[in-house]
């Protein structure tokens, strides 16, 4: 498949918003060629560099990815977050966002837990810490205000998943404006966890919703495999009410047959009514 750009860079009104779980550096398949950081990351590079989104979620980043990540959108990128463990170490879930177009005004994270404002906490079945990250924007061509929001679910625990849904719904309620949730849910479209975002949350699916869809709806983890429908679509955008979702995509890229990581990027070209 092509490695062209689905939307892009994106002209004013529109916001591309993209959510991308990177895969972090070494783990249990660290030692498999198709996996290894050194050689996969100037994939992720080559993919980023043609879709230039405007707001993008990333999961699964040691600060060493995230820092990669930053350098090949280019110098007038920034981001905030940090990793998920108490001291601000380990993986992490970065909001990386166009400073040519986008005001930071603030942003927050917090554990997903019982003690949201203690780093590294966990209560629900979660064995290592899951986070989420909050950035509230304004867009400087538009004038408009938004929040972006970012998470990875846990991969093991559904009471964990559960929780977090919940406290990520309240959380996207509680957002004076417009909200755009990227997020590796570990968990299908239809699962409890999808029900209380799009329910309490007040979320809706980009993908579902979007007025155009660029691809085939391809499984967004692929294990390195080549693309395939009919499996999981675990990664999402959710939108909330206020934005209008006119592209969908799920970026299933490869180059020379090789993926830039075992999850495929799921992008959205979105505009912010007024």
């Amino acid at each position: 498949m092509s490695h062209s750009a689905l939307i892009g860079p994106i002209r004013p009104p529109g916001l591309h918003v993209t959510s991308f779980n990177i895969r972090r550096r070494g783990g249990l398949l660290g030692s498999r060629r198709l996996d290894r950081w050194t050689e996969r990351r100037w994939l992720v590079r080559e993919l980023l560099r043609a879709e230039q989104p405007t707001v993008l979620g990333v999961q699964e980043a040691l600060p060493d990815q995230a820092a990669w990540v930053r350098d090949s959108l280019g110098p007038d990128y920034r981001s905030v977050g940090r990793g998920r463990s108490a001291d601000g170490s380990d993986e992490g879930i970065p909001i990386l966002y166009d400073s040519r177009r986008l005001e930071l005004l603030g942003w927050n994270q917090l554990a997903l837990s019982d003690t949201p404002e203690q780093p590294g906490s966990r209560s629900w079945g979660n064995l290592i810490p899951r986070a989420v990250v909050t950035a509230e924007f304004a867009d400087q061509r538009t004038g408009e205000r938004f929040t972006a929001i970012n998470t990875h679910l846990d991969h093991l625990s559904p009471r964990s998943r559960l929780r977090s849904a919940h406290m990520l719904g309240a959380l996207a309620a509680a957002q004076p404006g417009a909200v755009v949730l990227t997020v590796d849910a570990n968990c299908r479209v239809g699962s409890p966890p999808y029900g209380v975002l799009t329910r309490e949350g007040g979320l809706r699916d980009s993908w579902t919703t979007a007025e155009h869809r660029l691809t085939e709806e391809w499984a967004t983890y692929s294990g390195y495999r080549p693309p395939r429908t009919g499996g999981r679509r675990i990664d999402w955008i959710l939108v909330s009410a206020g934005i209008t979702v006119h592209a969908a995509g799920i970026n299933a890229a490869r180059f020379a047959g090789r993926a830039a990581s075992d999850h495929e990027p799921v992008h959205a070209a979105v505009t912010i009514e007024r």
